[in-house]
């Protein structure tokens, strides 16, 4: 009777130490995942600012004890400035974007409570033309449109003022991840090229393609943040400058609907714009709104065909509408953090897929 083939002892010992490395690994993840908004955004401004602090100390000599000083004191400042960066601006559109928001909603409310008639000449001849073409299969009642309106605009003031409420009972977990924040960008000020360096070697991926995928990584956050994130700002400031200046109610309000549609493909901010002005038209104010259309346009749509090319300059390769698409998809799977990590994980997988068929000598042309 033959005696079982026993397996190498390398290969045993291998498979094991693989499964407790992965084992721990998966620990640590669990650890790191309650941080890992922070985390995500201390890299991404770190990734931004870092450069700026690089070329401040490149010429500073940190080997004695007052060097040693100062690489703290300048992280220190940096680290503090960037917070600053962040929570002075995001604090006032907070409370502005609150109270436009409440505001625009009553206006709305109040207008449907005092318009009774308001829907009833245009919406019976469209609401006859819908039977009409239906078969009567669609009736579109314009009393009970109002009434749904109401209740719509109801509900949303009542959700505004409960998420407010939520806003402020999470104060408490807001400051504690900005001190959080405040900690890591420290640290990614202090050590951020031993930390790239330690996670470079601790990954069991070949050196040139480790750097590869880390260069990829720096230049995917900067492209996507300057060319993405940075424009559709710049276009949603534009727009709360010539909305205020042409007094629409509501223009933060707005500001924020640019900036959201600012991403999507072919119509971008002129989701937003183009109903106001069209609006301005049809109420009598031809004039006015014709010029606002036009400055609009040009100052808000346009802008992104100036600078998107600027900050890009080619360096992401890849379709708009891919980017529109895992730009949703991210923001469904992941939030807010979606927006980054979306097309981050698009082209950190066709820059593996490259790596892998150049590793194989795979062509598909």
């Amino acid at each position: 009777m033959s005696e079982p083939i026993q397996p190498p002892p390398k290969l045993v010992q291998n498979t094991v130490f693989g499964a407790i490395l992965i084992l721990l690994f998966l620990l640590v993840c669990r650890l790191l995942s309650y941080f890992f908004s922070v985390l995500l955004w201390s890299i991404l401004f770190y990734i931004l600012l870092g450069p700026l602090h690089q070329r401040i100390i490149r010429n500073m000599d940190f080997s004695t004890y007052r060097g040693k000083i100062v690489k703290n004191i300048l992280a220190g400042v940096f680290s503090l400035g960037t917070i600053f960066l962040i929570l002075i601006p995001l604090v006032f559109v907070s409370f502005q974007f609150y109270r436009q928001i409440t505001d625009l909603i009553r206006s709305a409310r109040d207008f449907l409570y005092g318009n009774p008639g308001i829907f009833s000449d245009s919406l019976i001849q469209v609401s006859d033309l819908i039977a009409d073409m239906s078969s009567g299969l669609v009736v579109i009642d314009p009393g009970d449109l109002r009434v749904r309106l109401i209740q719509f605009l109801s509900q949303s003031l009542q959700g505004v003022l409960q998420a407010s409420s939520a806003v402020a009972r999470n104060v408490g977990a807001f400051g504690a991840g900005i001190v959080f924040m405040l900690f890591c960008l420290f640290f990614f000020y202090l050590d951020g090229p031993y930390l790239a360096r330690l996670v470079k070697h601790a990954i069991p991926i070949r050196k040139e393609y480790m750097s590869a995928l880390i260069t990829k990584f720096k230049d995917i956050t900067r492209n996507l943040f300057l060319g993405y994130i940075i424009v559709a700002l710049v276009q949603a400031v534009m727009g709360y400058i010539i909305f205020s200046i042409f007094r629409v109610k509501g223009s933060l309000v707005f500001a924020a609907l640019v900036l959201i549609c600012a991403f999507v493909p072919m119509f971008g901010a002129g989701l937003v714009w183009f109903p106001l002005g069209v609006i301005r038209i049809v109420s009598g104010r031809t004039i006015e709104g014709i010029v606002f259309l036009a400055v609009s346009g040009f100052f808000i749509s346009l802008l992104d065909n100036f600078l998107r090319p600027v900050f890009l300059q080619n360096r992401i390769q890849l379709h708009p509408l891919i980017i529109f698409l895992a730009i949703l998809g991210g923001v469904s799977s992941f939030g807010f953090n979606g927006l980054i990590l979306g097309p981050m994980i698009v082209i950190l997988f066709l820059t593996v897929l490259d790596l892998f068929l150049t590793e194989h000598s795979i062509n598909f042309e």
